[in-house]
């Protein structure tokens, strides 16, 4: 099929053409899809054994871009397959590859067949003439992007080769933090490092605060809570109700556990949840922050173990019916919603109206999803709501089925509204919109430029609810400095000499190689610090030790399973866990949580269809090593080596 592309296109696909390594600058809903599938085309066209791979950060970008953009485009003419993670393809992968001209797929499939050493499944960078990276302002920190791109570079520098052509595709590469011009052009040029790139570019509401007598509620049973462990509160917490807040219960915590003070830990671990509560409460409904707490609580009941477990359950009990009586009261609901309210109704007057409503977390996309069923103005004005939230296993997780249900409703017409999480603002072919809300929203400036191009029909309206005065409008009017102060650094950019860029470039890439080089070095030293019989695993909730390094193991390369038969003695089992994708060797079991106090910790996995063992989430355990005691967010972090699973010496030991 003829792609025709619009003038700016033509203009910004010029140096891809040429066969030099470049990012496309072009706003939501600018084409860069379509500016990519036409380069594609050209490359396959014009490049002797051309292999071109279309890597994507999310799942669901495989199959809309395979369906939408290259498929329909270069179908006819190129053999193209898109390979997901439940694609049986990906068991094969190196094979797909040489078998096809254009490989669509997530990063993270790309990155497991460059370490792959099966023949079947492995690929080399060199296998491809062309690799495109959708969304590549993701190309930094710990991302899957930059693995596979550090890897593009040191095989750059050390002269290996031939390397594939690079194209990157965003709606801003931001500013990485940068408040200046000389930061934002550093974080630009970073962006720009690891392909060595010529970088082509081409209405808010606000309130005012009322009377909170929930929140102030809420207040007082956290300073009773902080008075209860006052012997051992040396620093007081920041602001209630602010993620500062937040961070400080969360070190406490930390604190509490690598002690083994349970009175400390639990306390901190219910002020996290008061500190939601106000969160959510400023966000939404009274009623929702209330609901959050009764369920925290609820689960809680069968697992007191001490006095400050009862002293934190007597606490809520006693304050439940007042709460009730407070959150039931009209006069001091959030002023905000009702700005949504009259912003929504206005805009839905027009029944061909389309909208997103973006909020923060998926607990506030279902919160106000309720708010919008049980509204009886929005139900008048004929709004179709549903929630749209990235995939994953939780309460709250979405299927990737369903997401692509949502969407196809939405795009036929029988949602008008989608109230969303980010997913929403990055890479979802969404159809246009007349109206967006960022309903109480703190991101950055690539977020609010993704979100705000999701407004494309004519008349539409980007809208932005916050208090007057509130951390969320100071947030999006530096968003817009932001915005402008990465555009004024990629002009600086452009008019600097080649060679000087190439050598600013050149010395960027050298030092990101050398650091990656000494990481690698401290974590491989980092992990033989103990031996693993050394290191025990508590209990992170109850400081019961229930296990020992040297009985952990790890089933491909990310999965930590406990091989100890004594370690079920010491866990319940919970509710089955349902996936939407399936596995090669493995299957979900059931959630695993502490028998004496019910902290979490992991799932069981079935393994190969037969064996069933523990898969431990570490941050539910207190590490204690010979020198220290240790909480930890993630495996990579641990002192200690982890052996290899191996499945057939385990059923012969079990023989």
């Amino acid at each position: 099929m003829e792609i025709s592309l619009r003038s700016y296109q033509e203009e910004v696909v010029q140096t891809a053409l040429r066969g030099e390594n470049s990012i496309i600058w072009l706003p939501t809903g600018g084409g860069k899809t379509r500016a990519a599938v036409y380069v594609a085309q050209k490359h396959l066209e014009n490049q002797p054994r051309a292999k071109v791979a279309v890597l994507v950060n999310k799942v669901h970008l495989v199959d809309q871009h395979y369906q939408k953009e290259f498929c329909p485009h270069l179908g006819g003419t190129a053999k193209i397959v898109a390979i997901s993670g439940d694609s049986k393809e990906k068991d094969f992968f190196g094979l797909v590859v040489r078998d096809s001209d254009l490989v669509i797929c997530t990063a993270q499939i790309l990155e497991n067949a460059l370490i792959n050493t099966e023949e079947d499944k492995h690929v080399e960078l060199t296998d491809f003439t062309l690799l495109i990276i959708d969304e590549c302002h993701h190309t930094h920190k710990s991302s899957m992007y930059n693995k596979i791109m550090a890897r593009y570079v040191e095989m750059k520098l050390k002269g290996a080769g031939p390397l594939p052509q690079i194209l990157g595709l965003t709606a801003s590469p931001g500013t990485g933090g940068a408040k200046t011009l000389e930061g934002a052009i550093t974080h630009v040029l970073k962006v720009c490092m690891w392909v060595w790139l010529a970088v082509v570019l081409l209405l808010p509401c606000v309130l005012t605060c009322q009377h909170d007598p929930f929140g102030l509620h809420l207040k007082m049973m956290m300073g009773m809570i902080h008075a209860f462990m006052s012997s051992e509160l040396k620093v007081v917490p920041r602001e209630m109700g602010t993620q500062e807040y937040e961070a400080d219960v969360v070190e406490l915590e930390k604190k509490g556990a690598q002690e083994e003070n349970r009175l400390l830990a639990q306390c901190a671990q219910h002020l996290r949840k008061y500190n939601d509560a106000l969160l959510i409460k400023d966000a939404v409904r009274m009623v929702d922050a209330l609901r959050l707490l009764e369920d925290f609580y609820s689960s809680r009941r069968d697992n007191t173990l001490d006095t400050t477990d009862l002293f934190l359950l007597a606490l809520f009990e006693e304050n439940r019916v007042k709460l009730r009586q407070l959150s039931a009261d009209a006069r001091y609901e959030n002023p905000k919603l009702a700005q949504l309210q009259r912003t929504l109704v206005a805009q839905f007057q027009d029944p061909e109206s389309r909208g997103i409503l973006f909020a923060k977390t998926r607990e506030g996309t279902r919160c106000l999803y309720a708010w919008v069923c049980a509204n009886p103005e929005l139900q008048r004005a004929n709004i179709r709501a549903a929630i749209l939230t990235g995939a994953g296993t939780g309460a709250n997780h979405m299927t990737q089925n369903s997401q692509k249900d949502t969407i196809q409703k939405f795009r036929k017409g029988g949602l008008n509204l989608l109230i969303s999480t980010s997913v929403a603002e990055e890479g979802l072919d969404i159809p246009e919109c007349n109206i967006v809300v960022r309903y109480g929203l703190l991101t950055n400036e690539i977020a609010q430029q993704q979100a705000s191009g999701r407004a494309r029909a004519k008349d539409s309206i980007y809208s932005v609810v916050a208090l007057r005065g509130g951390r969320e409008m100071c947030r999006e009017k530096t968003n817009e400095y932001l915005e402008d102060l990465t555009g004024r650094a990629i002009n600086q950019i452009h008019k600097m000499e080649p060679s000087k860029f190439h050598k600013k470039v050149l010395e960027l890439q050298r030092e990101a190689v050398m650091q990656r080089n000494l990481a690698s070095v401290q974590r491989d030293q980092r992990r033989r610090r103990y031996d693993p019989a050394q290191v025990e695993f508590s209990c992170r909730g109850c400081f019961i030790t229930v296990a020992r390094g040297d009985h952990m193991r790890v089933v491909n390369s990310s999965q930590y399973v406990n091989i100890n038969p004594d370690f079920k003695k010491h866990y319940n089992k919970g509710n089955q866990i349902y996936l939407d994708r399936s596995f090669e060797d493995w299957e979900p079991g059931h959630t695993i949580s502490c028998a004496a106090c019910g902290q979490e910790w992991g799932m069981e996995v079935k393994i190969r269809s037969v064996l069933v063992l523990p898969c431990v989430k570490i941050k539910g355990f207190l590490l204690k090593t010979p020198n220290s005691k240790r909480t930890l967010e993630q495996w990579k972090d641990v002192e200690f080596p982890v052996e290899e699973f191996d499945f057939l010496q385990f059923v012969s030991d079990m023989n």
